[in-house]
This record gives structure tokens, C-alpha cells and sequence, in this order.
């Protein structure tokens, strides 16, 4: 019997205008841009649009604080930290080099106030202050860091500090800060916020978010700035139109005004050019299945929604295929994949997710299992 079974062809739903049958507008080349290296990435369906030496090793500067407050956004998820929680500020972090917060040694200050002024303000100080509250300390920290990063899939990243001080093993890449930026939106939206805060106050001086997109794009909503004289000016910028979403990622410009300029031209030509949609919603029924020693066809579902990014007005021509199983029997726990929905475009895969059962699926009467089993004898 053959592994899976090609369950159905599915139309694509509410994905594009009916006159979006004429010829997709050209796309031209991306622009070249003057940096080590970029990549744009859409966030919802993860597709990589433009990339140059986005998979090579590049010092991260700041932008590694988006790793560490990933890891203590998982801290604070978990119950293991808390926003109004007051933790104490030791020498190390206190003489930090670079950014600072003015954090004062061996006083207490809340995680959010902490949170702000590494997010807004990039210091060092309240870096290090929540690394060592998260971990203990700052090199335990930068383990759970590594351990977070190979759970995101970043292949080419390695954290040996929290604020992204220059280290010989201290590395990540352009697409890994994209996906990971992508992340923070997904995973964590209520702190998320934070990112587009124009400016922060601690100890009476105020400092300004260094993202200048901030105010040239009232759609750029984060993520991060980064400069040492060895990494060059990076920024990971993130912006929301008309329900799409692009990350972009420079690496190693020339000034800020150049990371800022690259980062509009990588926006605006993926907003310009490409279109994202989401076809389907987690928990939409998308077929049923039939199932041995079950009377009636069981509903098969997608757990996540999936998007699909393309270059305008192609996505007219893209098809869905729910692939599944061909030997179904019950029990089914409602977590075990029975195949998996993919979408083409042409010779082009654009998403391909598991499929499970709407629900848990118990065996039928006795008697249906008895002419079940009998079946299965001779399939």
C-alpha cells in the first residue's frame, strides 16, 4: 500500500480578486545595497524575499540583545521572573562598557524598567542586570541563549555574552536576526511594544530609541540598532502594511543614515512586490479522511495558520494538495500528524504543514472494529 494518499485538491480561500486572473506585474531585480550583509524575511510565512550574505558569520553588536531578551521573555512566560519583580544590580553590570542605562550599583530596580532600557536605550548595564537575574550568571545566561537559539532553528548564530560585546565566538548572521526578530513579534506581541518606544527616562536622563526608522516610516514598529567600530552599523526593522509583515536585517553599513536607507529601499521593495495572505486558519476543517474502525469520515485540521508570500498577483495561480496517510487506523490522538497540506506555486512549494485530526478519535461499536480488523487483514 502506498504511504500516503493524494486526498484532494483544495481551493484556495478568499486568496485573491477575481481580477487577478491578468498577467502578475514584473518584479524587478532587488537593490544592491552598501552592506556586509541584509535579508528581508515575511514574517507570517517565514519566506526568505531578499538575501545577500545573509547565511555569513557577522558580528551582532546590540542586535544581540534581541536573543537576550527573547530568553528572559521565556522567563518571564514561565512564571520564572516577573515585571514588577525588583532585582539587584551588581558591580559587573554596573561597569559595563558602552550603552548604558545608569543603572546604580547595588540598588534593586524592577524587570520592566530594566527591559526598557536595554530595548530602548541598548544599555549594557540593565543587559547584564537581567542576564544574571535570568540565569545567575551572565555565562550561564549566554548557554540558555544557545539553547534558545538552536530551538529557533538559528543555524548560524553563537552567543557568548548578553549585550554583544566583540568575542571571537560571538556570532550570529543576517537571516538568523530575522527569524529570530519574526519571533519576538509572533511569540511575545504584549512586550513587543516596547520596540517602537521612542524614548525612555531612568535616573533623570533621557535617552532616544537609536532607530531612526521609527520616525521616517510610521509603519516600522522595532526592532533593534547595533554598532561596535568592528561590526559597523546593523539594524533589524520590522513594519506592518495592510496586514503583511516584513522583517529586515542589515549588517556592517557605513553610518546610521546608511542602515537606516538600506533598511527603507529592503521595506519598500518587499512591500511594493510581493503580497502575503493567510489561507488558512488553525483549527480550519480542510477535508476529512476515512478512518478504519470509525463509521464516519473524521475532519482533518492545520494547528497554526498558514500563509503564503508571492510576488503580486501570482498567488491567483497557487494550489493547495492535502496529502495524507493512506492507512488510518483508531485510536488517533488529536496531536499525531495523519499528512500534511502543501501549497504550490508551479514548481515552487510556498508552505507545506502537518495535518491532524479535528480531534481525538476513538474506535467505533464492536462492530465496526470487527469489520475493520477483517479489512485490514487483506489491505
Amino acid at each position: 500500500m502506498p504511504k500516503f494518499l493524494i486526498a484532494s485538491l483544495i481551493t484556495l480561500l478568499s486568496l485573491v480578486s477575481h481580477e487577478a486572473n491578468a498577467a502578475a506585474p514584473p518584479v524587478p531585480p532587488p537593490p544592491a545595497l552598501p552592506a556586509r550583509g541584509y535579508v528581508l524575511l515575511d514574517a507570517f510565512s517565514g519566506r526568505i524575499l531578499v538575501g545577500q550574505n545573509d547565511t555569513e558569520r557577522l558580528e551582532p553588536a546590540s542586535l544581540t540583545k534581541l536573543m537576550t531578551a527573547y530568553a528572559v521573555f521565556e522567563a518571564l512566560k514561565a512564571g520564572k521572573l516577573k515585571l514588577d519583580q525588583t532585582v539587584p544590580i551588581s558591580t559587573r553590570a554596573w561597569k559595563a562598557e558602552g550603552s548604558r542605562t545608569f543603572v546604580d550599583v547595588g540598588s534593586r530596580v524592577r524587570v520592566d524598567v530594566l527591559l526598557q532600557g536595554m530595548i530602548v536605550q541598548s544599555g549594557n548595564d540593565a543587559t547584564i542586570a537581567l542576564a544574571e537575574a535570568v540565569g545567575g550568571s551572565e555565562e550561564t545566561f549566554a548557554a540558555l541563549m544557545n539553547q534558545y537559539s538552536q530551538r529557533l532553528g538559528l543555524k548560524g548564530s553563537h552567543w557568548t555574552n548578553s549585550s554583544g560585546l566583540p568575542d571571537p565566538q560571538h556570532y550570529t548572521t543576517a537571516r538568523d536576526i530575522a527569524i529570530l526578530g519574526a519571533a519576538l513579534v509572533r511569540e511575545f506581541p504584549e512586550y513587543y511594544k516596547w520596540y517602537s518606544q521612542r524614548s525612555f527616562t531612568y535616573n533623570n536622563i533621557t535617552q532616544q530609541n537609536r532607530n531612526g526608522l521609527l520616525d521616517r516610516d510610521p509603519t516600522v514598529d522595532g526592532i533593534k540598532t547595533g554598532h561596535t567600530d568592528a561590526a559597523g552599523y546593523c539594524l533589524a526593522a520590522s513594519a506592518l502594511r495592510d496586514g503583511m509583515r516584513l522583517v529586515s536585517v542589515v549588517m556592517g553599513a557605513a553610518s546610521p543614515k546608511a542602515r537606516e536607507d538600506a533598511s527603507a529601499a529592503l521595506l519598500g521593495y518587499g512591500f511594493n512586490f510581493y503580497e502575503s495572505r493567510r489561507l488558512y486558519a488553525a483549527g480550519q476543517r480542510i477535508g476529512t479522511t476515512a478512518v478504519y474502525k470509525v463509521g464516519e469520515p473524521v475532519p482533518v485540521v492545520i494547528r497554526s495558520d498558514l500563509y503564503a508570500t508571492a510576488a503580486r498577483g501570482e498567488l491567483a495561480n497557487a494550489k493547495a494538495q492535502l496529502v495524507l496517510n493512506a492507512r488510518l487506523v483508531a485510536p488517533l490522538p488529536a496531536t499525531t500528524p495523519i499528512g500534511h497540506l502543501r501549497v504550490t506555486l508551479g514548481d515552487s512549494v510556498l508552505a507545506d504543514v502537518p495535518a491532524y485530526p479535528a480531534t481525538a478519535i476513538e474506535p467505533g461499536n464492536i462492530f465496526r472494529r470487527m469489520i475493520d480488523t477483517v479489512r485490514l487483514w487483506f489491505s
